[in-house]
This record gives structure tokens, sequence and C-alpha cells, in this order.
């Protein structure tokens, strides 16, 4: 008899595979429908060009910003702007973890400009597709799309010099494998400009279970510290986690009636590999 023949099922990886597969199926729907996302009202109904510019609005872009991204590029599917901490400069490589439609991808490419690179990687094969068109649309030679999961990036050791992200990190089902795998690619002195929710308290089993058919931006969410121990784990300092109360008005939005946002908001996090840049 095969010694493997009856060895117990891997369960806590085929949950996380699970999580996955719900995560995926979600966001192929959005990519394909031209619908907003789940962190926004009426989670995968289509919406329009302007319904997608006043969420990005309200969660920090300027109107210059969404304007200068291909339509169909922003989606709303984020819960702020991490180009507002990242500090671009001119050469940098960038890589945008869940990068969707491409949104912040873009946005990165301008402020890198031609002598830097922005990979984005996302796990879902038509949002890479939609994020590929949209770069042939803007002509953008220095950003390219990849199809990958955030815990197993398909990106060389040290190539990086700043990682973005935009409520994506909330739905991996393996954080610590997140960062440990961010702060590989990452040179000495890189660093992370994250946008995501942190709960704030613990969500209640309901609405965990709600949060998740949905393939929500709340259901994943876990607290400063717990946030904070996983940054620190992988290797990484200068850790900053920002809470941002006002929040709490569109993540109101996100589940109507749930409560969602008595438990969650949306966050800074910033922190960096230790070493000299460059």
């Amino acid at each position: 008899m095969n010694e493997h023949e009856h060895e117990p099922e891997n369960t806590s990886q085929r949950d996380d595979d699970a999580i996955r597969g719900i995560v995926r199926d979600h966001y192929a729907e959005i990519a394909r429908s031209g619908a907003n996302g789940c962190c926004a009202p009426s989670c995968c109904a289509p919406t329009s060009a302007d319904t997608d510019a006043s969420l990005s609005l309200r969660i920090g872009y300027s109107a210059e910003e969404i304007a200068a991204v291909p339509e169909g590029a922003d989606m709303g599917l984020g819960c702020g702007n991490p180009q507002a901490i990242a500090a671009l400069k001119a050469g940098e490589v960038v890589v945008d973890l869940g990068s969707g439609g491409g949104f912040d991808s873009f946005l990165a490419a301008r402020q890198v400009g031609p002598s830097g690179r922005v990979i984005g990687v996302d796990m879902t094969p038509d949002m890479v597709s939609k994020a590929r068109a949209n770069a042939r649309k803007l002509g953008a030679d220095n950003v390219e799309f990849r199809l990958g999961e955030i815990e197993h990036l398909p990106v060389g050791d040290g190539r990086v010099d700043v990682i973005l992200s935009n409520c994506v990190i909330n739905l991996s089902p393996d954080k610590a494998a997140v960062f440990h795998d961010a702060f590989r690619v990452l040179r000495p002195g890189g660093r992370l400009a994250i946008s995501d929710v942190v709960a704030t308290a613990e969500l209640p089993e309901a609405l965990r279970s709600q949060a998740l058919a949905h393939a929500a931006c709340a259901a994943g969410a876990i607290g400063v510290d717990a946030l904070t121990g996983l940054l620190e784990d992988a290797g990484f300092v200068d850790i900053r986690i920002t809470l941002k109360p006002e929040s709490r008005e569109f993540i109101r939005e996100w589940l109507p009636g749930s409560g969602a946002e008595d438990f969650i908001v949306s966050a800074i996090i910033e922190a960096r590999r230790p070493g000299d840049a460059g």
C-alpha cells in the first residue's frame, strides 16, 4: 500500500484555496461585466465611469489623476490612494499587488517615468487581460501586467523599490506569505505603500460569513497589532499604520445594513525593508 494513501487532507490549504477561488470568481465577474467592486455600493452591478470617478474622489484621488487613466481602468475597487503616500521617484521599479484594471499602476507609471517600470500582479486572468488592454489604449510602455498570486509574486529577488496595494491584502487567506514575499522582492531600503482595511473590533460570525460570501473587503480584515506582528515577522522596520475613521462613511455602503463600518476602517500602511536604498 502506498504510504501516502491515507494521509489526511491539508484542511488549511484546502480552505485557503477555496477562499482564493471565491475571490477570483467574483473579480472575474467584475472584469467581464464592467461592474464596480464589492468594496463599493451595489456589488457586481454595472456602473458608469462617472460613478467610479465619484467613488475614487471620495477615497482620496484627485480629478486630475482620474482623468489621466483610460476609461475602464478606474473600477472603484479601492479604499484609499496609495499614490499619496508612496513618494515615487523617477526611475523606480514598482509592483502593484492586485492591480485590477490597472488604475494605480498607470498613475505610478506617470511618476516613475520612462526610466522606471511598473509591474501589476493579479490572480484573475480576466483582470490581467483588461489591464493589458487599458495599457494599449494609454500607450504605457513602462507598465506590464503579470498573472500571479500576491503570496507568490512572479518577480525576482531584490528587484523592486516600492510595493503598492489598494484594498487587496485583506482578501488574502495567507497574509504572512504576502508580506514575506513582498520583503523578498524589495531591494534593501525598499518600501511598502499600502491602503487597506483593518479591524477595529472582532467581526461577528454572521457578518464575517456574509462578507466572505460577497468576497468583500471586510471578511479578511485583521487588527493593527496582528498586522504589525506580521510585518515585523517578515522583517520590515519603520512600520506605521494610520487609521482613517472618516472611511466609515463609505464602508457603510459596502454592505448596507450590516454594520460593517462599526468593525473596520481604512488605513494607510507603511513599512521599509532594512538597508540603504540604491
